[in-house]
């Protein structure tokens, strides 16, 4: 007889997932018709649909990117948005990482989710909670529960052996103190996730510089305040496992006497879009690689 304990773990897992998604959708469609209000099901059920079909690719493949995980530290995942994919692609991570015996996965938008070391979509992602890998987002996602099955983001970062993460350059829109703390008070919590997980390393990539035509100075040096405490003895200090690349810094200008200060630096922008351009990638890409691998090397 058939029955449910006879089930592996993983088909157990999949069957919970499917349950609470048909839940879900039958709780919505109740509402709709008792309300008469269009709760945008279509979109909700692409949505959820996806993220359940992602999940089950993930489950399913998690031995495989475990097993990449063999206490060597060359298992890495980059979680990142749109500047950290030129930055991959147009500045050659990927091939410096594998040319140097790493393997390099990265996370992208959910939409467009993992990529292996060979720079292969693997169809599915960790699922972001909101797509949101601002400061409260990455906060967010550090304060899951960790499992062993890559049941949410962090437990699916946690399956690498190296978690390198970053947020865009939105994040130097810091209008005000009282935002910069906020910041602030966010990677604090997230430290003391990352402190107790001491056999993981941590690397903070700092969020880009604006584009002159979207700051001004006092913006800009609020977010070079962020990024220069980011890797600071303050933050850094006694924690073995947490190490952070100053990317904000190769990239904004640094001449004093700049109205431009803090902004992201002519040679490395095109026209009013705050994404680096392929000068800026082909530069910094080599030096980000180098940075990762001295961290390892460090750690190790």
């Amino acid at each position: 007889m058939v029955t449910f304990r006879n089930f592996s773990a993983l088909v157990k897992v999949l069957l919970v997932l499917i349950l609470l998604f048909a839940a879900s959708l039958s709780a919505l469609l109740a509402f709709r018709l008792v309300s008469g209000r269009s709760l945008g099901l279509r979109s909700f059920a692409r949505d959820q649909g996806y993220a359940v079909t992602s999940r089950g690719k993930a489950l399913s493949d998690s031995s495989s990117i475990k097993a990449a995980s063999i206490g060597e530290y060359t298992n890495i995942i980059f979680l990142h948005h749109s500047v950290g994919h030129n930055l991959i692609d147009q500045g050659q991570v990927r091939d410096l990482f594998t040319q140097s015996g790493y393997d390099f996965y990265d996370h992208d938008y959910n939409h467009l989710g993992l990529r292996n070391p060979v720079g292969e979509y693997l169809g599915y992602g960790y699922n972001v909670p909101h797509d949101n890998t601002d400061p409260d987002g990455l906060a967010e996602i550090f304060s899951q529960l960790v499992y062993t099955l890559p049941l949410n983001t962090f437990s699916g970062l946690l399956q690498h052996e190296v978690i390198v993460f970053k947020s865009c350059f939105p994040v130097s829109d810091i209008t005000s103190e009282e935002k910069l703390d906020e910041y602030k008070a966010y990677y604090l919590e997230m430290r003391e996730v990352m402190e107790r997980h001491p056999n993981k390393i941590f690397i903070v990539v700092t969020p880009p510089p604006l584009n002159p035509v979207e700051t001004n100075s006092q913006i800009a040096a609020r977010a070079r305040d962020f990024t220069d405490w980011l890797v600071s003895d303050e933050y850094l200090a006694g924690r073995l496992n947490v190490f952070a690349f100053n990317f904000f810094d190769h990239l904004a200008e640094d001449n004093p006497t700049s109205p431009e200060l803090n902004m992201l630096r002519a040679e490395y922008r095109q026209g009013t879009d705050s994404h680096p351009n392929l000068e800026a990638n082909q530069t910094i890409g080599p030096r980000f690689v180098d940075f990762v691998i001295k961290a390892i090397i460090e750690y190790k």
